[in-house]
């Protein structure tokens, strides 16, 4: 086993890289609550909305990071995921389009008229088929493979509608209103996702865990249809997350923990953020 490899193995066996203790690959356990759940393998595939317009950095996804695409980073995350049956970038820019070709990248044109990266993954979703689609955002260079394995070992369950991601949330970001949190029930499913720090320390006792939400979606395609379809709810419009849309329609979201962190890139100062951490990771691996 190579020291990658190795160090990969590790981390797999962190307590903190899922909230699902594994006993067989057909079942895991609940720990909080004991209960034992029956899964099979699904057929997975990611894909990866991607557009240039963006108001606070345009064409972000193309902008180099550490000499490559932003989207080459995250293309290739994506792809070192051996659960996935195949990547495929969604995107309306032929710009982005011939990037994907030169680089041999799986891709397909959508609409211009799309309000979100949803709305894109479910257009790509009605021409290829699979059990399980996986929103992985193009503008998060930070993507790893094993964000992909936690969120699909997580989908393993039929029961499991919409799946996503949470980590301890750091001190920097705990008062940062872009840095999403997110509340958990014990069994696992989203209360609530906020731009405000949530849930409340009223006692001031400094002992509350929080967690911040990373934005990797899992959807089951009779879910992700009928999000697509439903009306934008007060809450989204409120906090300006689609995620609410579903738990205000009564569509759970089970929530898998991580302790692998990521920066989403919107500005100048992400972008020279990603790109020291990346620099660090790479020299690291050395």
């Amino acid at each position: 086993m190579s020291s990658t490899e190795s160090a990969a193995a590790d981390e797999s066996r962190n307590p903190l890289y899922s909230s699902l203790f594994w006993l067989r690959r057909d079942h895991f356990l609940l720990p909080e609550r004991g209960v034992y759940v029956e899964t099979k393998r699904v057929n997975a595939v990611a894909i990866i909305p991607a557009r240039l317009a963006s108001t606070r950095l345009p064409g972000k996804v193309l902008r180099k990071i550490a000499g490559r695409p932003m989207l080459a980073h995250v293309y290739e995350a994506a792809r070192a995921c051996r659960e996935l049956q195949g990547v495929v970038v969604a995107t309306d820019s032929d710009e982005i389009a011939d990037v994907c070709r030169q680089h041999g990248w799986d891709y397909r044109m959508t609409s211009p008229e799309h309000r979100s990266g949803t709305d894109r993954v479910h257009e790509v979703a009605q021409t290829v088929d699979a059990d399980v689609y996986v929103n992985v955002q193009g503008d998060e260079p930070l993507a790893r493979r094993e964000h992909l394995d936690v969120l699909l070992e997580l989908m393993q369950c039929d029961a499991v509608e919409v799946g996503t991601l949470k980590t301890a949330c750091s001190p920097e970001d705990l008062n940062n209103p872009n840095a999403v949190k997110v509340v958990t029930a014990l069994d696992g499913k989203a209360l609530y996702f906020s731009r405000a720090t949530i849930p409340f320390d009223r006692d001031r006792t400094g002992a509350v865990q929080y967690y911040k939400h990373l934005g990797f979606y899992a959807y089951r395609k009779a879910a992700l249809d009928r999000f697509c379809v439903l009306p934008e709810s007060e809450l989204e419009r409120n906090e300006r997350l689609e995620q609410l849309r579903f738990l205000a329609n009564g569509i759970a979201i089970h929530v898998a923990e991580t302790p692998f962190n990521t920066v989403g890139v919107d500005t100048e100062e992400d972008l020279r953020l990603v790109e020291a951490i990346l620099c660090q990771r790479t020299k690291s691996c050395e």
